[in-house]
């Protein structure tokens, strides 16, 4: 595919443009939509990307280690803490409150002042961030953000991400990887945080193999998708990247063979809804 930077150019959905010029106007994109960025998100996926972030949840174990540790605590063993999480690109908080609800961070903080979890949500577009952690103060109010600190918002960018080696046991990416300039760069520093046997988790659009139904998905993303962008956020540029931007992204074996060579161990990927979306996950080596 499309999306490997070998030059001083790179690609804005269809369009080539220079490695610098891209980050500013992705920025641009993520600046315009993100008061509609979950509403677009709902518009877009018919709801399916609940679904889908639902699974990827499921998928980090989150809520079973939450499960397992309190009952170690009812029988007043001290828990230790469950796991560093690190969600980069979810900048509304999306994926992030579902991590805190499935610890029942909220409820042990306000009951005991404290969190088995931390959450750190890192987003290169402080606009996105503003309405994520406005989102989370209303949600949650003030304790998990100011006291406890088990849920954090920080300006970030993906390929040089503002954290220590080895600092996260668990990194996510939803939706957010197919936007990053460099994409092997943003692999490889993910590999630098995350601790030894810590796991990488991205959930990304990707390419339906079946000819008949990518017919059908790709009328539906060209037509309707930048209309609705048009209709409910006045903005059909920016969503017509968004569709073009998925075309352009790796295939899901691509991009397995890209984790694999940031020196993640035992890869593999999970179609959804027939490969419109995929999950990857890798491991770093103990």
């Amino acid at each position: 595919m499309g999306d490997y930077v070998t030059g001083p150019t790179t690609h804005f959905g269809y369009e080539d443009v220079s490695i610098e010029t891209k980050e500013g106007r992705v920025r641009e994109v993520f600046e315009s939509v993100a008061g509609n960025y979950d509403i677009m998100n709902d518009l877009m996926s018919g709801g399916l990307h609940r679904l889908w972030k639902d699974e990827l949840l499921r998928m980090t174990g989150v809520e079973a280690v939450a499960k397992a540790s309190r009952r170690q605590a009812a029988h007043n063993h001290p828990a230790d803490p469950l796991m560093s999480i690190l969600d980069v690109a979810g900048g509304t908080g999306d994926v992030a409150f579902r991590f805190v609800d499935a610890a029942g961070c909220a409820e042990r903080s306000r009951s005991s002042g404290s969190d088995e979890i931390k959450v750190t949500v890192c987003d290169i577009n402080p606009e996105m961030l503003r309405v994520g952690e406005k989102r989370a103060r209303d949600r949650y109010g003030h304790a998990l953000l100011d006291d406890t600190k088990a849920l954090s918002f920080v300006e970030g960018n993906a390929q040089h991400l503002p954290f220590d080696d080895e600092q996260f046991d668990l990194y996510t990416i939803a939706f957010g990887l197919r936007n990053v300039t460099d994409v092997d760069m943003a692999l490889r520093d993910a590999y630098r945080v995350l601790k030894p046997g810590g796991r990488y988790l991205c959930l990304e659009f990707s390419h339906v193999p079946n000819p008949a139904f990518q017919a059908i998905y790709d009328a539906y993303s060209f037509n309707v998708i930048p209309a609705v962008g048009e209709m409910v956020a006045d903005d059909r540029a920016s969503y017509q990247y968004l569709v073009e931007s998925i075309r352009k992204f790796s295939t899901q074996d691509e991009l397995k063979a890209r984790l694999e060579k940031a020196g993640f161990d035992n890869v593999e990927y999970t179609n959804m809804t027939g490969g419109i979306v995929a999950v990857h996950s890798g491991w770093k080596p103990l």
